[in-house]
């Protein structure tokens, strides 16, 4: 995890042009390892980046709340993600159905 975060934060430094993608695979990388303050963290910077989110940053950020028991986190972001126009699935259903069985 930490080689993952280490390459993002030099891609971001040198202003590499940085995709849903790239967010969406170290945000999982981040829920993989119960790091879910930091999956927050890089979901914002996405959206603070104008990043078109699609709905795998923000399934990988809701199972990183679900993996640790922020059940009430995990329904916040589905809020979020309605209010954002993003389109939610059976996966993002499923990761907050999850989060609230560990709540």
């Amino acid at each position: 995890l930490q080689l993952t975060l280490l390459t993002f934060s030099w891609h971001e430094m040198r202003k590499c042009q940085l995709d849903t993608y790239h967010y969406a695979a170290v945000i999982d990388a981040c829920a993989k390892d119960g790091m879910w303050m930091k999956a927050l963290e890089l979901l914002s910077m996405a959206a603070q980046s104008k990043v078109h989110s699609r709905a795998g940053a923000w399934n990988a950020t809701i199972s990183a709340c679900g993996r640790v028991g922020e059940w009430e986190k995990a329904w916040q972001l589905l809020a979020a993600m309605t209010r954002s126009e993003v389109v939610s699935s059976t996966i993002t259903f499923n990761a907050v159905t999850s989060a609230c069985g560990k709540g």
